[in-house]
């Protein structure tokens, strides 16, 4: 059986369902999803493997939920260097953005720099919502995201990716396949073009929610925030 997947317009409904049903606030939902993140590339990638991690964080949502993995990922003994040229002034972002400072977690604005000096990358450019044309500075970010040989996590949708159609036809991201995703609350229709190991993160929907939207998620283990499951859904 093929998995199910959750549309772009009902990805936004269960946000907003989130937030009012659910009483979720956006940081809680932001610290569980970067938390999600975290837990992945620990799994994909242990510290015994390499401990520098380059975040590349957009000026969304995504890019909150990456902020959020870097700090995690210090905590687990990892040396995150956070990709932040677009700064949201938004109060939240700001203060994940210290959080990261009063670590000393460095930020840099020389990407190609900073992943020759990288053992694996969090994409955390765009989300499920993004849609249009890569606006600088990113397109040769993610041309370098494509063709590095440094495995890449992306959170939620490989960046440039429409979240129905999957990679662009042509332009920054046609090439684009990262080695890990990690789908936050329950997959997108994007996952069918998708090659690599995929998670389900995100442990937070309440069963009236999950029967709303039939949403077919696998069950958490232990303490567990994300869960890998098979081209099929079914859990690995």
């Amino acid at each position: 059986m093929a998995i199910k997947t959750l549309s772009a317009k009902n990805a936004a409904a269960l946000d907003k369902d989130l937030m009012s049903i659910g009483a979720f606030s956006i940081d809680q939902l932001m610290e569980l999803a970067g938390l999600s993140v975290s837990q992945a590339v620990y799994r994909v990638h242990p510290p015994t493997r390499g401990r520098r991690v380059l975040v590349a964080c957009g000026p969304g949502n995504n890019g909150g939920d990456g902020l959020v993995a870097a700090r995690h990922l210090w905590h687990y003994g990892y040396k995150p260097t956070v990709y932040y040229p677009k700064q949201s002034k938004n109060d939240l972002y700001q203060r994940l953005s210290t959080q990261l400072k009063n670590l000393n977690v460095p930020f840099t604005e020389d990407f190609p720099a900073a992943l020759k000096e990288s053992d694996h990358v969090v994409d955390a450019i765009f989300g499920f919502s993004f849609s249009g044309k890569v606006r600088e500075p990113f397109p040769a970010v993610i041309e370098a995201l494509s063709s590095t040989s440094i495995p890449v996590t992306s959170v939620d949708a490989p960046s440039s990716w429409n979240i129905e159609d999957g990679p662009p036809s042509s332009g920054p991201g046609s090439t684009f396949n990262p080695a890990v995703l990690v789908s936050l609350t329950a997959p997108k229709p994007l996952v069918k073009y998708f090659k690599g190991r995929h998670f389900i993160g995100g442990r937070f929907v309440s069963p009236d929610i999950q029967k709303k939207y039939d949403l077919d998620l696998p069950d958490y283990e232990g303490i567990d925030q994300i869960v890998e499951v098979g081209a099929n859904g079914q859990k690995l």
